[in-house]
């Protein structure tokens, strides 16, 4: 029997939960070698960190390791039910706030690695948390998409950190009380993209809608089946790219994106000297537990109900 300890947070309703020591060794390589590491020998973990009994299908994993770029503060890979993420939003806004929580982190500008690159991170004076996301872009406008029982769908492709299929004119309100109907739509959509070769790297579904307190409100269906409590860090930066694409946002201006429960990103982006997007998104959380998970060797599920 052995413990590993965490921390737990959510960010505008969407859980993070910290893995504060690796019980295993994942080398000195890159976050993006050492979480292939992660995923072909220690998946039993990932398992045992974000499924039930100990946790539910909207947790995200957050495994703090060293990081390989020095001018880093920490390293991160990040997992959910299902898998492993390239960057998460949320998680990386509960990240800092976990780290300020336990006296690693002041206020002040920071970097973290990713398996996706190194992300800038800023913890107001307020408790507010910004992240400097890696650069954002459409790959394409307008793909129309043959969907079982929805027909014909038009959407944009585009890159946030994760890769989104976004929708706006699908019919349905995004709605807490919709959640069983947009869930259906958004899984027959996955599944339509996952048949075609070029479209199976997209894992996460996008739908926005209308919002009455701020410039849209998006529903967003994660890789593990369960949707996103929180606005989605790397979705907004996906739809900052394709405002920013169609022209319909300048640089340093404000988007507010509501979450399908109410919670809201503040967002904006500036061109690097590439003329890439960088998005950087503002958001609060919370840390609401800590502890450490039991490792039992007699329990059946001590690395998760799979």
């Amino acid at each position: 029997m052995h413990s590993v300890p965490f921390v737990d947070s959510h960010t505008g309703g969407e859980p993070t939960r910290v893995i504060l020591e690796a019980p295993f060794d994942l080398g000195s390589g890159s976050l993006a070698e050492r979480r292939e590491i992660f995923a072909a020998k220690y998946d039993d973990y990932r398992r045992a960190f974000c499924t039930e009994p100990r946790a539910s299908d909207t947790t995200v994993g957050a495994l703090l390791v060293p990081p390989s770029d020095p001018t880093c503060s920490v390293g991160v890979i990040y997992f959910n039910n299902t898998g492993y993420l390239n960057m998460c939003g949320h998680g990386t806004i509960g990240l800092v706030r976990t780290l300020e929580y336990l006296g690693r982190l002041q206020p002040g500008p920071h970097r973290i690695d990713t398996p996706v690159g190194a992300v800038g991170a800023t913890l107001h004076a307020d408790g507010r948390v910004s992240i400097e996301n890696v650069a954002a872009y459409r790959a394409e406008k307008g793909f129309v998409l043959p969907v079982d029982g929805l027909g014909k769908i038009a959407g944009d492709i585009a890159w946030g950190g994760n890769w989104f299929f976004l929708i706006e004119n699908h019919g349905l309100e995004i709605a807490l009380k919709n959640r069983d109907q947009l869930t259906d739509y958004c899984l027959r959509v996955r599944e339509a993209l996952a048949l075609r070769s070029e479209t199976q790297k997209i894992d996460h579904i996008e739908l926005l809608g209308p919002s009455h307190v701020a410039d849209s409100r998006n529903f967003v269906l994660c890789p593990g089946g369960a949707y996103d409590r929180s606005p989605c860090g790397t979705g907004t930066s996906a739809k900052l790219a394709c405002l920013c694409a169609d022209g319909k946002l300048s640089p340093g201006q404000i988007w507010r994106q509501e979450s399908v429960i109410g919670t809201i990103f503040e967002a904006a982006y500036h061109l690097d000297r590439a003329g890439s997007i960088i998005p950087t998104i503002t958001g609060s959380a919370f840390v609401n537990a800590k502890g450490d998970i039991v490792l039992d060797e007699q329990d059946p599920f001590q690395f998760g109900i799979s």
